[in-house]
């Protein structure tokens, strides 16, 4: 999407504060803390990571969140990656990065990961289908053509534990929300899905555990959403969360999730799985209990973003 527009007014903050409310919240949320055994996987779209001019200490909460888990998937990250940098300074000296080149929207793709819990294996690459296969991309009702993605889905494969894990991180084409942009994203989708049911079946997959993760832009997730119908249909399976929040600031849209198969990588889900709502507990002097909340927004999305993290916890 375009750089949100930069705040008219000034705000300024304790940095300490935030990080103290955003750790208690965290508390409240039950994010588990990281642990051997486990993994702690996030998911964020970081609003036009690298296009916004945020400051140091907007950096540092960004990273304070990032922090917690082991590997996240990072959306929107600009072509100019430095702001992704400066966050990766802020966190541990085990933290890593793996991005994908620019593509849609001047966007990369990123994990950030703790080389302690994951070590990068020799699968890295992006989802793509021969032309002769776009054909195979269809869905019931839907006549448009699949001609491949506006953003391409990049993935990784890891050591974790006594496992191997593939991540596939997305962010789907939107659009808006007029039938024709509805039906690409429900491709789009689709695609997702079915490289995944084609991986799943080879006898040469690298890893038989998968986990396709990010902004896949479902307005809702459940059985009668297009988006959603279109990435369950050949077996991912998308578990309830137990926060039941919306991933986006500015609506009760669930763009953001973490879908895996369940007779593989389900099997490592603790149940443990969520949306972290940061917006509840940071800026309180400039949220005025509600009566100021276009301006609340308006800075959240610019300085921080107007995505909510998503996690999920599985066992090693």
């Amino acid at each position: 999407m375009p750089a949100f527009p930069k705040p008219k007014f000034s705000f300024e903050y304790d940095l300490n504060a935030e990080v103290g409310r955003l750790r208690k919240h965290k508390k409240v949320r039950a994010i588990p803390n990281r642990e051997q055994g486990k993994l702690l996987v996030g998911t964020w779209n970081i609003a036009n990571l690298g296009a916004q001019q945020r400051r140091d200490q907007d950096l540092s909460i960004i990273a304070e969140v990032v922090s917690w888990f082991d590997i996240t998937a990072v959306q929107e990250c600009r072509e100019n990656f430095g702001d992704l940098f400066d966050i990766q300074k802020k966190l541990p000296k085990s933290y890593r990065i793996v991005m994908s080149d620019a593509s849609g929207n001047n966007e990369r793709m990123a994990f950030v990961y703790d080389k302690r819990k994951l070590s990068v294996l020799e699968e890295i690459g992006e989802i793509a289908f021969p032309p002769s296969s776009l054909k195979s991309i269809k869905l019931p009702g839907i006549d448009a053509q699949f001609n491949g993605f506006d953003r391409t889905p990049y993935l990784a494969a890891f050591a974790v534990g006594d496992t191997s894990m593939m991540f596939v991180n997305v962010h789907l084409y939107f659009g808006n929300e007029k039938p024709e942009s509805v039906a690409r994203r429900s491709l789009e989708t689709f695609a997702v899905a079915k490289w995944a049911d084609l991986r799943k079946r080879s006898l040469f997959s690298f890893t038989r555990e998968l986990v396709a993760l990010g902004d896949f832009n479902m307005p809702k997730c459940e059985p009668g959403d297009p988006i959603y119908k279109a990435l369950t249909k050949l077996g991912l399976e998308l578990p309830e969360h137990s926060t039941q929040i919306a991933s986006s600031i500015s609506s009760s849209a669930n763009y953001d999730q973490i879908a895996f198969f369940p007779e593989t990588t389900r099997n490592h889900f603790t149940g443990k799985k969520g949306v972290f709502d940061f917006d509840a507990v940071i800026f309180p002097e400039l949220w005025q209990n509600g009566t100021n909340m276009k301006d609340f927004k308006t800075y959240l999305r610019y300085f921080i973003s107007d995505h909510r993290p998503m996690w999920v916890q599985l066992s090693i």
